[in-house]
């Protein structure tokens, strides 16, 4: 029997011999590239090319896009927001400070961009930026008069050095003389009256200011180094450096400029014209001219006699201003012209001059007519009202605000007129009050003693807070400007009469023994002491005086401060609802 032998064989599968080389890890159902790729360069290329695949160069395209198209519309939303922001505040705007319907978009958007800055609640800082509504309101005069733009069927003079150059502009400016503006409507006109006031207003607040043509910028004039200026002011931290001289020209047109354009100019009425003399006499006594002032203060009284019927000429003294007690017709007009010249003469120490001019115009007020029986008030709207108004005020624009009253007219005693009246009679209390301070001899003042004059100031003077405080309640809430020229009255004649009450009582009481020896020391004793027992009972009547006003005074400022609230609150409300415009 064959033994058997073991014979060792090589295996039949070579390949799944143990290695050394680690097994590829491979995805599920990998299908190996056609051709082979050629080596790595680097260790992540292989990774990088397992992570972009098909499937997901696809799905980054498409999220690619999908970021550009959500940029746009995010784009596209914020341009139109900002678009419907500028639309909401040029509409809120033109709500709150009405232009003529006529004038182009341009004109119209300056107009308001000047009111606007004119506030002094716009800036943060409460300053009022000057130089930028002066170049505003030179902007819209030179567009106005421009016959390509605004000023159609205007008659311009043919000499350009009549003109005022506007700074950064091309056009030609506007001229210094006065225009026929007739053919122009009313609305235009109007407007056209309040840019030339608006400009006359910022000359009045540039007035002494330089502007740097090197750096287009204006600063006051004591800073400026020059000749005319050897010891300019320092400028503050922070602020730029002063100008030169010979780099600077004055700021803005004088005032007068546009004052007499509109006294010059055709086509204005006569309370606007009367308007344009007050404030340019208003500025005149400011800058100490007071002769001159009186001159347009008389060119102001001349123009509102000017419109009186025929016949009735002869109501005012020209020499002295005063109404004549027979006057059968008078307007709102020479009411004006008249209290302005009285408050001139004030200003000026000239209270002999002013009191009986402020006794005719308090005579011919009182000679008023008495208005009609106003009609019952309305029935408080619904509320489906109101949310109608509301929306037709969110809708609709309001038209233009009709024309207001020339001026012409005979006024009526209404509660406005009421107010006027106490404010006349604070003045004329205060009059009385200071001449028997200074020894200013009036008609009266031979007559009466001082504590009489002082007292009877005192009685006009508390007449008046009584008329200012019945008519402030009584007023209606909607009358905003009549609410608060009665408010205004009524502080101011509280403010006098706690300063007269205060002044008495200190005179009182420096009425001792010793002063009385020494004034009357010719006197008997007796009278010595009748002078020192009639100061004591007067120390107790104005101690008791003083301490009534203490407690009116708290109770005045507390409806003062109603008021204020009260008064802003009905003119949002009336704002909104389109009944008034700023």
């Amino acid at each position: 029997m064959a033994q058997a032998t073991i014979a060792t064989t090589q295996p039949k599968r070579p390949f799944a011999r143990p290695t050394s080389c680690p097994r590829p890890e491979l995805p599920y159902l990998y299908t190996p590239p056609r051709f082979t790729q050629a080596p790595s360069p680097g260790p992540y290329q292989n990774q990088l090319s397992r992570f972009l695949t098909t499937e997901r160069k696809q799905h980054l395209k498409q999220e690619t896009k999908q970021f550009l198209k959500n940029l746009f519309y995010v784009h596209v939303g914020l341009i139109s927001l900002g678009m419907l922001v500028a639309l909401i505040s040029v509409e809120f705007y033109e709500r709150k400070y009405q232009t003529p319907p006529e004038w182009t978009f341009r004109s119209r958007n300056i107009y308001r961009a000047a009111r606007k800055i004119e506030e002094p609640d716009y800036s943060t800082s409460g300053i009022v930026e000057w130089p930028d509504i002066d170049n505003n309101y030179a902007s819209l005069l030179s567009r106005l008069e421009d016959p390509d733009v605004d000023g159609k069927d205007l008659e311009l003079p043919a000499n350009d050095q009549d003109r005022v150059w506007v700074f950064g502009l091309r056009r030609l400016g506007f001229t210094r003389k006065g225009l026929d503006v007739s053919k122009k409507s009313e609305e235009w006109r109007r407007g056209y009256h309040a840019a030339l006031m608006g400009a006359a207003r910022a000359a009045e607040h540039l007035d002494g200011w330089v502007f740097d043509r090197s750096r287009g910028m204006s600063c006051p004039k004591d800073y400026m180094i020059g000749p005319s200026n050897p010891r300019p002011k320092p400028v503050p931290y922070g602020a730029s450096s002063p100008p030169l001289e010979e780099n600077c020209d004055p700021a803005s047109e004088p005032p007068q400029t546009f004052y007499n354009k509109i006294l010059t100019s055709t086509g204005f009425t006569s309370g606007q014209r009367l308007d344009a003399a007050l404030a340019y006499g208003d500025y005149l006594d400011w800058k100490g001219l007071h002769e001159s002032a009186e001159e347009m203060y008389d060119w102001g009284l001349d123009i509102a006699m000017g419109t009186l019927p025929l016949g009735a000429n002869n109501i005012v003294d020209t020499q002295t201003g005063i109404i004549s007690s027979d006057a059968t017709h008078v307007s709102n007009n020479l009411l004006k012209a008249a209290n302005a010249l009285a408050v001139h003469h004030a200003q000026v120490g000239r209270p002999y001059a002013a009191l009986p001019i402020f006794l005719s115009v308090l005579r011919a007020r009182k000679q008023l007519s008495l208005p009609h029986v106003p009609e019952p008030p309305e029935e408080e709207p619904s509320r489906v009202q109101k949310f109608l108004s509301f929306a037709k005020w969110m809708l609709i624009t309001p038209s233009y605000p009709p024309p207001p009253p020339t001026g012409d007219e005979t006024p009526i005693r209404n509660p406005k007129a009421m107010c006027e009246e106490a404010a006349i009679m604070a003045h004329v209390g205060e009059i009385i009050f200071a001449s028997s301070q200074d020894g200013t001899q009036t008609p009266f003042a031979d007559n009466l003693k001082t504590l009489q004059k002082q007292q009877s100031g005192l009685s006009w003077t508390r007449d008046a807070v009584d008329i200012s405080e019945s008519t402030l309640s009584s007023m209606s809430l909607d009358d905003l400007d009549e609410r608060k020229t009665c408010a205004d009255c009524l502080r101011s004649g509280m403010e006098n009469w706690s300063t007269m009450v205060r002044r008495i009582l200190k005179e009182q009481q420096n009425i001792t023994p010793a002063t009385v020896q020494e004034i009357g020391t010719r006197r008997s004793w007796f009278w010595r002491w009748q002078e020192v027992e009639k100061a004591e009972v007067n120390q107790g009547k104005w101690n008791r005086e003083l301490q009534l006003v203490n407690e009116r005074m708290g109770h005045v400022q507390g409806l003062l401060s109603r008021e204020d609230v009260l008064r802003r609150t009905r003119r949002a409300s009336l704002l909104r609802s389109g009944m008034i415009f700023s």
